[in-house]
């Protein structure tokens, strides 16, 4: 096993915290860069008013005031230090102090929120104190390495393909790892089926896909995706099911992990971050992509919000699943209610959400699902891109084809490569090995009939 290094924790003394305000009386740079995170409770009591009249004189006179002003004021007597000291040295260390005196507090006011049974506030709290941090990211010069920047945007290992070539077209790539990308359409459009497809084209190009279904049940959920893989009419699985069970079997010799967990209505980003936390213990596998089923569904997770009061839950919700998308660097896919008015329309535009338009602003992609009884039987699906953030489609729409037996959604003309069927791949290896395995006399030297049976069986109970 490889060592890891192990970050030295420093103790910073109220020696070490007086020689912080020192270096900042000394140079008023190092001071102005670490302003946003100068908080006066860190420091050690007996240096809190000279911290708080630092802040104090800096915010008002537009200054620093000078070690003799202090000392008159405070009683403590600051000494002057070398204007050379280390720039980045400072920066760091001041960096670290205030992490661990955040973090510190951020413990003890998470016991008292834990003692009254107010769990909710908890891991925010932890969070925002483990992320503060300096700013030391000075951003994008635009007028500097323009054709590696813009081979930067394009370049699409920061994207995910969806499996449909003509949306990938329209995005530039596919879906952005990192993004929250939201399905709207009204009941029965297929929301479901739409996320359910996703997955199952994820699978196929090897990625570890997990729904999360608020609404339907695992084995219903299952029994949907099963006619998609096995190109089998849910009526007729049961039927046919050694055909199924091993048209499956072979898809997932080939394909990336898949998983269908429920949880309950009201359940919120938390609780799905604990689930995959757990899954990846447990498994071992790192999820690549996840769909939700679906936003409109869940609750914010540290904030409280009336029943009442859509909009901001939805805008909360939102913004729970994109920061869980970026902090575990995957896809995330979720679904939403369109409204009454988008009922008798063919052409939806941002009005046409349920709840308004909170979730629109925070997602990366948003498209509606257009589709009807009628369409269905044509075969037919489509998408209106309603927004996007990395390319131009807004106001796309994208023709899908419907197969409505197996409920497989696919690219226009593409037909969907049908797994044979188990006495069909009896007969064919059957006639190779009468082929390959025939002597000179003409007799069969080995019978592989009961082996290839046992391998099929095989196949089967895996």
């Amino acid at each position: 096993m490889q060592n890891k290094e192990i970050k030295k924790v420093v103790e910073y003394t109220k020696d070490f915290q007086q020689l912080f305000l020192e270096i900042m009386l000394e140079d008023a740079e190092k001071y102005v860069r670490v302003q946003n995170i100068f908080n006066i409770e860190n420091f050690h009591k007996s240096l809190q008013p000279t911290a708080e009249m630092i802040k104090e004189h800096s915010n008002k006179y537009n200054t620093l005031p000078d070690k003799k002003q202090i000392q008159v004021q405070t009683g403590v007597k600051l000494m002057g230090v070398p204007s050379d000291i280390s720039y980045d040295w400072f920066l760091d260390s001041f960096e670290d102090f205030t992490k661990q005196k955040e973090l510190s507090r951020a413990i003890m006011e998470s016991y008292d929120l834990l003692e009254k049974g107010e769990y909710g506030p908890v891991e925010q709290l932890i969070k925002d104190a483990v992320q503060i941090g300096l700013m030391k990211d000075h951003g994008t010069s635009y007028f500097e390495n323009i054709k590696e920047r813009i081979q930067d945007f394009r370049d699409n290992s920061r994207k995910i393909k969806t499996g449909w070539k003509t949306i990938d077209n329209k995005l530039y790539g596919g879906l952005e790892i990192g993004g929250l990308h939201i399905f709207a359409g009204g009941s029965g459009s297929g929301k479901s089926l739409v996320m359910q497809n996703l997955l199952i084209n994820w699978a196929q190009r090897g990625l570890n896909g997990v729904l999360i279904t608020l609404e339907l049940s695992e084995l219903f959920a299952c029994n949907r995706m099963d006619a998609m893989v096995s190109s089998t009419p849910t009526q007729l699985i049961s039927k046919d099911l050694d055909n199924v069970v091993m048209k499956i079997g072979l898809f997932g010799k080939k394909s990336g992990s898949l998983r269908v967990k429920y949880l309950s209505p009201q359940s919120n980003a938390n609780d799905i971050r604990t689930y995959l936390r757990e899954l990846e213990i447990e498994t071992g596998t790192k999820v690549d992509v996840m769909c939700v089923d679906y936003l409109d569904l869940l609750t914010p997770a540290t904030v409280k919000v009336g029943a009442d009061n859509t909009f901001n839950k939805d805008k909360y919700v939102a913004e729970d699943l994109r920061s869980l998308a970026s902090e575990l660097e995957i896809v995330v896919v979720s679904a939403s209610q369109l409204n009454r008015s988008a009922v008798e329309e063919i052409e939806f535009d941002h009005s046409h959400i349920a709840g308004g338009i909170s979730k629109i602003n925070t997602a990366d992609n948003v498209f509606a699902i257009f589709t009807n009884t009628a369409m269905k039987e044509r075969g037919k699906y489509q998408l209106q891109l309603m927004k996007t953030r990395s390319s131009s489609g807004i106001g796309s729409k994208i023709d899908l084809d419907y197969d409505n037996n197996t409920m497989r959604i696919t690219d226009p003309g593409l037909e969907e490569e049908v797994s044979p069927t188990t006495n069909e791949i009896m007969n064919n290896l059957k006639n190779k090995t009468l082929t390959n395995t025939t002597t000179e006399s003409g007799k069969i030297k080995v019978d592989m009939n009961s082996k290839l049976q046992g391998l099929l069986n095989n196949i089967q109970r895996q």
